[in-house]
């Protein structure tokens, strides 16, 4: 038998499969990417230019950062800014208390109809959303709560996803910690804190970068409970500046918003994506 033979052609079919591996995949990145290609390039071209392509072009000889600089001047673009921040960031904190107290007691506290309690906190995940929204918007209305911050924050304080991650990333903690703990006088809270929260930091940071990604999308609460331009987010904004601000025709000017609102999430992404596939893949896994 000839090893150099079948090592040979090992080597080939590797090389082939390798290949046509990568090809599928820098076509499937092509795919992916050519919108945000398209949408960056538009929001480089003139409003003169753009409208004077009868076939759109792949490059622009002339690009102008002038359609940046009106979607902060002509249009209330950083008034959105700062409203989707404090929505985002008070929503996320308030969050992360609400599911890491919840993740514990189902995780590690021992009460009276612990499990019968999660099964039927579980199955809130199988109501649809537009019951949810139905039930929060009357909710919020009786309240008196329609155009203030309270009323877009409080109904995404909580998650029944996120609690049930946390909880499966807290019990692959080892109980003999907790009791080696308990041992020693320290308080449940006080574990949580020193021991649970830096283990399960890639988790919480996973969720945290989820939370903060919906939250600056958001788009169907916000326009139900808001009617106020002073409480619009950038999701609910950018319709406003195409009826109001730059037009229905200034494509150009609008590509330059939708990109200004898109790059925070996409940096975010970018700097924390090791974090993310770490939180996934150990939410995911028991032992």
């Amino acid at each position: 038998m000839d090893y150099s033979k079948i090592e040979k052609s090992a080597r080939t079919r590797k090389t082939v499969m390798n290949t046509i591996t990568y090809t599928l995949l820098v076509l499937w990145a092509i795919i992916v990417l050519f919108p945000f290609y398209w949408m960056l390039l538009t929001s480089v071209k003139g409003y003169g230019e753009y409208n004077s392509e009868h076939i759109p072009k792949f490059f622009t000889t002339s690009p102008t950062f002038q359609n940046y600089i009106d979607a902060f001047t002509t249009v209330s673009l950083g008034r959105y800014f700062a409203n989707t921040a404090i929505f985002t960031i008070i929503t996320t904190a308030i969050m992360l208390v609400v599911i890491t107290l919840a993740a514990f007691a189902f995780a590690r506290l021992d009460f009276r109809g612990k499990n019968v309690a999660f099964v039927i906190f579980l199955s809130l995940m199988m109501i649809p959303n537009e019951l949810v929204v139905i039930t929060n918007f009357v909710t919020i209305t009786d309240l008196n709560l329609r155009n203030t911050f309270p009323g877009l924050i409080l109904p995404s304080v909580t998650s029944v996803f996120y609690i049930y991650l946390l909880k499966e990333n807290f019990e692959q903690i080892p109980d003999t910690l907790y009791y080696a703990a308990k041992v020693d006088g320290t308080s449940d809270l006080k574990y949580l804190l020193k021991v649970m929260i830096p283990i399960s930091r890639p988790t919480l940071i996973t969720i945290t970068i989820l939370k903060v990604i919906e939250c600056w999308n958001s788009y169907v609460w916000p326009r139900l409970i808001t009617d106020d331009e002073n409480y619009y987010l950038v999701s609910n904004g950018i319709q406003e500046i195409r009826e109001n601000g730059f037009g229905r025709e200034n494509i150009p000017a609008m590509m330059a918003a939708v990109v200004v609102i898109s790059v925070p999430l996409i940096v975010l992404f970018l700097i924390f994506r090791g974090k993310v596939m770490e939180g996934v893949s150990r939410g995911g896994t028991k032992g």
